[in-house]
């Protein structure tokens, strides 16, 4: 699995932009207008900047969509590694990624929100979904395990047992905004999924 670019620190054209700031701008105008609808004089008109000045920093507009995916699926992908190393049960393995993979939501979300949206449309968007498919294969496996090892309720397929657990985390994009003094969401997500899906002794 490929990691990102780190964003270069070097300032070209305008001062105050870097290949940081200016992937932020373009994230938060495809998030507004869709990636198919923004072009990159729509983003040279946000920045206040020549269209060449942005391509000091990047080669198209597909390249920032990748590094923005990218950046959104490697923090759901460290998570998922980062679970793998947790000692105990299945069960606890999969809460681990639930309550890091709300964390990366809420860390990056115009970035996951960006992801969520992607449909196939191109070379980056297919990518993009077949490493989502990785990681739902992944939240899948470990639901089966969990599964078997009697600690979640066994009737339920484990592919749609992955499929609500994230379809919840998911759907954080479409209300929450962090606000400080908020209750930490991942516990309250870990509550409500955990506490329907653990079977009892």
């Amino acid at each position: 699995m490929s990691t990102a670019p780190q964003a270069r620190t070097t300032r070209r054209g305008r001062p105050g932009y870097d290949l940081e700031s200016v992937l932020r701008i373009a994230v938060k105008l495809f998030n507004e207008r869709g990636y198919d609808g923004t072009s990159m004089e729509d983003l040279a008109r946000r920045l206040g900047i020549t269209k060449s000045a942005i391509y000091h920093h990047v080669p198209s507009k597909q390249e920032l969509l990748r590094l923005a995916v990218d950046r959104a699926l490697d923090g759901l992908f460290a998570v998922a590694e980062e679970a793998k190393a947790v000692d105990g049960r299945a069960v606890e393995q999969l809460e681990f990624l639930v309550r890091g993979s709300v964390g990366v939501l809420v860390e990056r979300l115009p970035f996951v929100t960006l992801l969520l949206r992607v449909r196939g449309n191109t070379k980056v968007e297919r990518s993009a979904l077949a490493r989502r498919r990785e990681f739902d294969r992944i939240v899948a496996e470990l639901v089966a395990r969990a599964e078997t090892e009697g600690d979640i309720r066994p009737d339920v397929d484990p592919a749609v047992t992955a499929r609500l657990l994230f379809g919840m985390v998911n759907s954080l994009i479409e209300w929450y905004r962090p606000r400080k003094g908020d209750t930490d969401i991942a516990d309250v997500v870990a509550k409500i999924a955990f506490d329907g899906i653990r079977l009892r002794s």
